[in-house]
C-alpha cells in the first residue's frame, strides 16, 4: 500500500484538552510510516480545507508539537463554526477536491456532534466519488452531549472532565466567598455553559458531594423557571441566610435577544442578555428573604480554555482517544469515530473502541432524568459516582517560561496550493 498524507482538523468550540487529542493523532500517525507519509493540519478547521490552507506539521519544530499536550483551547491550528449543510453541495465537492489534490488518504476530524455529522458526510461523498480516503472522527466537547443517554456510544467526551473540574474548583472557592460576604451579598448566581444539556451545571455538585453548601442547580432539563427559582432561593435563604445558584446558559428565562453562531446554535455570550443577568435582576427586583442582594458571574469561555483547571485524567484520555483514532482508521477503514467506554465495576477504567459515525452524527444527549433530584435542584449520588473519577486527583503539569505559561507555537506556513481559489458558500 502506498503511503499517503493525513489531514487533521478541529471543529466547533475548543476544550481545555483538545490539543492533547491533536497530539495523539500526530504522534500515532508517525507509528505507521508505511501508510502515512506526512501529517497536515487544516488552518481554522473545515474553513481551512475549503480555502486550501493546509499546514505541513512535519515542518514544525518537534519541541513545539510536543507542547500541544499542555496547550489549551484551539489557538495552535484554529477551529471554526462553519456549518456544512445539505444544500451546500458545492462545499462538499470542494473538500473532496482538496483532499484529492493533496493526496490525502487519512482525514481526522476532532469535534462534537456537528463535526461528526460533517465527517460522516465527507466520508460518504468521498466513497461515492471513488476517492480512497479514510475519514475518522475524534470526540470533543465540554458539554458531554454527544452520544446516547444509555452511554453505549461513548461514556463521556474528552473536555468534559476538565470543565467539570473547573466548576468543582470555582464553586468550592465561591463557598468561601459566600460565607464571608453573605450579609451583603446573600445570593451568588453563576452561569454555566450548556445550551440544552445540564452536565456542566451538574458538575458544580462535585465541589460539595456531602451537600453541606446551600447550593442549588438549575438544569435546562429540570423544568424550572424564574418563578420556581425565586421560591426555591427564598426558601433556602430562610433556612441558611445565603444561597449559591448555578444556572445553565439555556435555562428558561424568556427572551434574551438571541444571537446565533455558524452552526445555527444560540451564541449566549453574544446575545443581548444572559440567563445569569436576568436571574440576578429578577431576584433583586422581587425581593429576597435575607439581608443583602443577589450578584452574578458568567465565566464564559474560561471554562473551556483555562489550562490550570485541566483534569489529568481528561488530558490522558484526550491524547489516547486521538491516538486510538489512527489505529481505528488503519485497521477498520472509513466512517468511524474513536470512542471511550467505561468498564463495569467499582474501579474506574476506560477502554478505547469505535462506533459508526452515523450513530453519533448530530446526536444530542441530555442529563438523565434519573440523575436529577425529585425537586429538580440537585443531582443524585449516581451522577457524583459517574463524574467524580473524571476530574482526577492532582494538578496538571503547567510549563512556564519567564513566569508565564508556555504554549505551543505552530507556524501557519501553508503547503503550496493545487486548486483554484475558492470562497466557501457560507462566506459569500
Amino acid at each position: 500500500m502506498k503511503a499517503r498524507k493525513a489531514l487533521v482538523a478541529l471543529g466547533g468550540g475548543p476544550s481545555p484538552v483538545i490539543n492533547a487529542s491533536l497530539a495523539g493523532v500526530i504522534e500515532r500517525c508517525r507509528d505507521y510510516p508505511d501508510v502515512v507519509s506526512h501529517v497536515y493540519a487544516a488552518w481554522h478547521g473545515v474553513e481551512g480545507i475549503l480555502k486550501e490552507e493546509l499546514i505541513d506539521l512535519d515542518l514544525q519544530e518537534s519541541s513545539e508539537l510536543a507542547r500541544l499536550r499542555h496547550t489549551p483551547a484551539s489557538g495552535a491550528i484554529g477551529t471554526c463554526r462553519y456549518k456544512l449543510t445539505s444544500d451546500r453541495s458545492e462545499d462538499f465537492s470542494r473538500i473532496v477536491d482538496v483532499l484529492q489534490a493533496h493526496d490525502i488518504g487519512w482525514f481526522f476530524y476532532i469535534g462534537g456532534n456537528d463535526s461528526m455529522d460533517t465527517a460522516d458526510k465527507v466520508s460518504k461523498l468521498a466513497h461515492e466519488r471513488g476517492l480512497d480516503v479514510v475519514v475518522t472522527g475524534v470526540p470533543k466537547t465540554i458539554d458531554n452531549d454527544v452520544g446516547d443517554e444509555q452511554f453505549t456510544l461513548i461514556d463521556h467526551t474528552p473536555g468534559y472532565g476538565s470543565a467539570a473540574r473547573y466548576w468543582a474548583s470555582i464553586i468550592q472557592n465561591t463557598e468561601e466567598e459566600s460565607r464571608g460576604m453573605s450579609v451583603s451579598e446573600c445570593v451568588s448566581v453563576w452561569q454555566a455553559m450548556g445550551r440544552k444539556s445540564g452536565f456542566i451545571t451538574a458538575a458544580a455538585r462535585l465541589a460539595d458531594p456531602q451537600r453541606e453548601m446551600p447550593l442549588q442547580l438549575y438544569f435546562a432539563e429540570s423544568g424550572h423557571n424564574l418563578d420556581t427559582l425565586t421560591e426555591a432561593v427564598n426558601s433556602q435563604l430562610l433556612r441558611s441566610g445565603r444561597c449559591i445558584v448555578i444556572v445553565n446558559e439555556g435555562f428558561d428565562v424568556g427572551h434574551i435577544g438571541e444571537a446565533r453562531d455558524g452552526f445555527g446554535h444560540i451564541e449566549y455570550g453574544a446575545s443581548q442578555q444572559t440567563a445569569a443577568q436576568i436571574v440576578v435582576n429578577h431576584l433583586n427586583r422581587v425581593g429576597l428573604k435575607a439581608r443583602g442582594q443577589a450578584t452574578g458571574q458568567v465565566p464564559g469561555v474560561l471554562q473551556r480554555s483555562t489550562s490550570i483547571y485541566r483534569s489529568v485524567v481528561d488530558l490522558e484520555e484526550a491524547y489516547e482517544v486521538g491516538a486510538h483514532a489512527v489505529k481505528v482508521a488503519v485497521t477498520k477503514g472509513t466512517g468511524f469515530m474513536a470512542t471511550l467506554l467505561r468498564e463495569p465495576g467499582e474501579a474506574y477504567k476506560i477502554r478505547y473502541d469505535h462506533v459508526d459515525l452515523r450513530e453519533v452524527a448530530n446526536s444530542a444527549r441530555f442529563l438523565p432524568a434519573s440523575w436529577i433530584s425529585e425537586d429538580g435542584l440537585d443531582v443524585t449520588d449516581a451522577f457524583v459516582s459517574y463524574a467524580k473519577p473524571l476530574i482526577g486527583d492532582c494538578w496538571p503539569e503547567i510549563p512556564l517560561e519567564n513566569g508565564i505559561q508556555r504554549f505551543a507555537k505552530i507556524k501557519p506556513v501553508f503547503v503550496s496550493s493545487r486548486c483554484s481559489d475558492y470562497i466557501p458558500v457560507g462566506l459569500r
